[in-house]
């Protein structure tokens, strides 16, 4: 852990997990081994986020989130061919919504609260609440169901 980062009550950070400067990571929350929490990422509470995930700068993870194994968020629509004046643009993921291992999110989308991100998707537009995307690129193939929202499951 970097300094600069600020790490809430009763966080749980796996062995080889990385946490950057001005991270701060939410009351409860898990960072799984090998995971990367870059600069900037605010990470809520009741967060879950699995091994080898790749948090990048920018990003935002509302509470109770929960990311899959190897998935990876993306800030730089462009790749380092930019000028001075672009700014980085992590993703928002809002509150409740599961991200799939392995899922690709790129710079700047917002996955919608208790949205569901399949396991390998590749996701180019924002995802509306209670969506579920899959493919590649991601396309909503149906909504999620009331028994399977959060506050069943509490």
């Amino acid at each position: 852990m970097l300094a600069g980062a600020r790490v809430g009550e009763g966080v749980i950070l796996g062995d080889q997990s990385f946490v950057r400067e001005r991270a701060r990571i939410g009351d409860g929350s898990v960072i799984g081994r090998g995971s990367a929490v870059d600069n900037d990422v605010l990470v809520g509470r009741r967060v879950r986020v699995q091994t080898d995930v790749y948090l990048t700068a920018y990003t935002v993870v509302e509470d109770d989130v929960f990311v899959g194994p190897g998935a990876v968020t993306t800030n730089d629509s462009t790749m380092s061919r930019h000028g001075a004046d672009f700014s980085l643009e992590g993703a928002l993921l809002r509150r409740a919504c599961r991200i799939g291992g392995a899922a690709v999110i790129t710079p700047g989308t917002e996955i919608g609260e208790e949205a569901y991100v399949a396991a390998g998707a590749v996701v180019v537009r924002d995802v509306p609440p209670r969506a579920v995307v899959m493919g590649v690129p991601a396309r909503v193939v149906r909504e999620v169901g009331d028994e399977d929202l959060l506050e069943r499951w509490r």
